[in-house]
């Protein structure tokens, strides 16, 4: 019977010295927990910070695309008007040769007065023109010079 009180201590022992072993791993492991926890958050939060930087970086961006597009839109209708501000250009023009070479003809083989009023007029329909023509190519330059002029301040 001895034997067996002796393998029965021998049997509690060992089953003491399991369970302080687990009470132990598991204090680790709720260290271990902590200390995990700790770097989870850590990583979460900076996470966190990357994610919100993207997207302040895809906003300005989709700011600065879009302050493009609608300056290249201006610029194309600026330069449309001016396109067409030099075909009437060009066309008074034509027309105010033709009536100074029908006014010369006039002139040599007599004075006719309606062709001298159609000379007057296509000269003033030409310098109009010119001035419209010039007015579109200031707002032209002016509209590419702005933008340049209001980021000068906040260099």
């Amino acid at each position: 019977m001895s034997d067996i009180q002796i393998l029965e201590g021998r049997i509690t022992a060992a089953l003491d010295r399991i369970r302080q072993g687990l009470q132990e791993q598991s204090k680790v492991l709720t260290a271990d927990d902590g200390v995990l926890q700790s770097k989870l958050d850590d990583e979460r939060a900076a996470n966190a910070e990357l994610v919100a930087r993207v997207e302040a970086l895809k906003e300005r961006q989709d700011t600065q695309v879009a302050q493009l597009t609608k300056r290249a839109e201006t610029q194309s209708k600026q330069l449309m008007k001016l396109d067409e501000e030099l075909q009437q250009l060009r066309a008074s023009n034509v027309l105010l040769r033709e009536m100074n070479t029908k006014l010369r003809e006039a002139v040599t083989t007599g004075l006719a007065p309606e062709l001298h009023n159609a000379a007057a007029e296509a000269e003033l329909e030409a310098l109009h023109a010119q001035r419209s023509a010039d007015a579109a190519e200031v707002d032209a330059i002016i509209a590419e010079l702005k933008p340049l002029l209001e980021e000068a301040p906040n260099a």
